[in-house]
């Protein structure tokens, strides 16, 4: 089984204010410093996101990939690479714990990545642990200051 990084991290908002800034692919790049582009290929039943092209640098990471989506209620989605140049394995996902009476959530990053070319693990758990707090402080970032 491969292994993967988490993190929380809480955020000054209702869960549903979050999942919001998470589901809008379309403003990624302007908050989330490693994704320089996001295009939605697909989307479900519910108008949610369910394929989405990503054009990602993440200092020893840089690719093109594609992941599917899969949203679990309110306060879940998860994500799965189809296709991609470098990575072998992006799965990942957020979890919103509500907190406060609803009044902050706290949001639970997993990440696993796994590339084709061959890299030392350490240096794979740190890209993801940059990924991951990278992504968190710019989501809280952009949440509260919306």
């Amino acid at each position: 089984m491969a292994e993967h990084t988490s993190s929380s991290i809480t955020i000054e908002a209702a869960p549903a204010d979050v999942m919001e800034v998470i589901a809008d692919f379309d403003r990624y790049p302007e908050w989330s410093g490693e994704v320089k582009e996001a295009d939605i290929l697909t989307k479900d039943a519910e108008g949610r996101a369910e394929q989405v092209r990503m054009l990602l640098d993440a200092g020893a990471i840089k690719d093109d990939y594609t992941l599917q989506y899969s949203w679990t209620g309110a306060d879940q989605v998860n994500w799965s690479l189809v296709k991609s140049q470098m990575l072998r394995t992006l799965d990942g996902s957020y979890r919103l714990s509500a907190r406060d009476g609803g009044k902050s959530t706290e949001v639970t990053y997993q990440l696993t990545v796994d590339v084709k070319i061959p890299m030392l693990g350490m240096i794979k758990r740190k890209a993801e642990k940059v990924i991951i707090d990278r992504a968190l402080a710019g989501l809280k970032k952009r949440v509260e200051g919306a």
